[in-house]
Formats: C-alpha cells, structure tokens, sequence
C-alpha cells in the first residue's frame, strides 16, 4: 500500500524556531508561545482515565487496556479493508478486534520516504501487545527493535477503530516511554487530502511535541508541549470547525486556526524509526507504554 506516515514532520532548529515566532508575531499565525493555559475540555491532567461526555464532546472510546490480555503475535493478518472503519486484524478477538486495528506486516515507515540510512516496516505482530505491569496496570505496549544483523526497524502503527474516518473530535491518551534507545519516535497523527495534525510526535530522546500543517500548504505551527518522553504524560488534541488545540498534562501548548482539516480522518497512533539525529543500532529495541486511549465525537448536543 505504499507508505502511510506523516510527511513534512520536522522539529526545528532554534533559529528555525525563532523564526517562525517572528513571523507569528508579524503576520497573526497562531503559536503556542503566550497560548492560554487553560485546561482542556474534559480537564484531562492526572492519570485516572475520564469517563462520559465533556463540553461539546461525546466519549466513543475509553480503553484502559484492563480486559484480555493481547499476547505477541495477536496483532496478525492485518491486510483487511485497510484504511476504513471495516479494517481489522484477523488474529485478534472479542473487543480487541472490534476496536483496534493496525498498519499490516510491510508497510514501510516514513523513513524510507527521507532515505534514511536506517529506516523501518511496519510489524504489528511482534511489536504490539497488551497486558499488566508490575502494578496491575493494563498497558498497551509497543516495543520497536532493529534484528541483530542490522535489517529495518521494525515500527507499529496501531488505530482506535470508533474513530476512523471521523471529523473532528477530542482525542487523549496517557503515555510514557519506558525503555529508551535513539532512533526510534512516534509520530500519532491525523492527515489526508493535504491537511496534517500531529500530537504528540517526537524522537523519543528527545522533545515531545505537536505539529499543524495547514491544509493546502503554508508554514507549519510547531508547539513544545514536554522535555521528556520518559514521564508520564496525559495528552489531548481537541479539533473543532476551524481549530485544533493541544493539551500536555491539562495545559494548553498551541492552537491554530489556519486552514483547520473539515473532512474526516483517521487517528493513527504511529511509532517508527528516526526521521533526526542517530538511527537505531543493530539489536537494539526501545517501548512505548499506553495505560489508556479515549477518543470523542464532536458536537453531540
């Protein structure tokens, strides 16, 4: 199917950064920096899943990852109605298979695109599983690894199935990277027909943050929404008709009103290899925890 990742997604550099606040400040684009500090609608801070409707959204997905557990090698035979709300993955089961699926064995990260020296495919089936820490906590983890003999990174993108091809909506999740190495990021996104909202992307070693790309073109807006990918963190995107929000921990980090997505588009919760800075080393793996999912509507009153 090609590549299905997020093109054009760069963290500037300080003076690129600088730069584009100056022009924010000259020409009215929105930055994060003076961003109102509010909470986000559901005042999603702590990390205590939210449950039920908030403001002018309605809950359709609250996944805290408590039920079944999905050992290595569930996340299977994914090539089904790929791209749509039929999708899914013929290994999995029950609400596992109801809600979730993910980008099939083979499909190429965004790497390869960039030329990349390392770059990674899609492997759903060895890298996603669920099941409880330590803690009892249900989790959701995806483990990215490189083979020992230096072949591709294996990457995972897995998808909220309630909420593909939706437009707008409220989108959050708490994460936490708890097994660190370079080269290895997420990227989880919304795109399509030329429109593109990222939240929360980032090398793992380095900054976590959110990107906008206007539909049709035009400078992105950059937010740093966190120093650390190995902290938990609660983040929130709230789309609405002509505006996108982020929300780190209940603060506001960006918004923008330029060129907003109004089509339906697919969440997509992507993990791959590095697009900056050092590739992942021959037998080295790093993991990405998910302790819960919600994901809402818009506009149900």
């Amino acid at each position: 199917m090609g590549t299905h990742a997020a093109p054009r997604t760069r963290r500037p550099t300080l003076f690129a950064a600088l730069g584009a606040c100056l022009l924010g400040a000259l020409f009215g684009i929105p930055r994060a920096d003076g961003a109102p500090r509010s909470g986000d609608a559901c005042r999603t801070t702590g990390p205590a899943m939210p449950r039920g409707d908030c403001g002018p959204f309605w809950q359709v997905l609250a996944e805290d990852f408590e039920g079944d557990r999905v050992p290595l090698g569930s996340f299977r035979d994914c090539d089904h109605h790929v791209d749509t709300s039929a999708a899914y993955c013929g290994g999995l089961s029950g609400s596992y298979r109801d809600n979730w699926w993910a980008y099939p064995t083979g499909w190429r990260d965004t790497a390869n695109d960039r030329r990349r020296a390392v770059a990674g495919v899609y492997h759903p089936e060895d890298t996603v599983s669920v099941g409880p820490a330590e803690n009892g906590d249900g989790r959701l983890r995806i483990r990215m690894w490189r083979p020992d003999d230096g072949g591709p990174v294996h990457a995972a993108a897995v998808v909220p199935r309630a909420v593909m091809q939706m437009k707008y909506g409220k989108y959050s999740a708490r994460i936490k990277v708890t097994q660190l190495a370079p080269g290895y990021k997420s990227a989880w996104l919304h795109y399509g027909g030329g429109c593109e909202m990222d939240h929360p992307e980032g090398e793992w070693t380095g900054t976590l943050s959110a990107f906008h790309h206007p539909c049709g073109g035009g400078e992105q807006g950059y937010y740093h929404g966190a120093d650390d990918w190995t902290e938990w963190h609660t983040v929130s995107t709230e789309w609405t008709p002509g505006r996108v929000r982020f929300f780190v921990d209940g603060r506001q980090v960006g918004h923008d009103t330029r060129n907003v997505p109004n089509r339906p588009l697919s969440w997509v919760l992507q993990n791959e290899s590095a697009l900056e800075g050092p590739t992942a080393a021959p037998g080295s793996s790093a993991k990405l925890e998910v302790t819960w999912v919600t994901a809402y509507a818009y506009g149900w009153k």
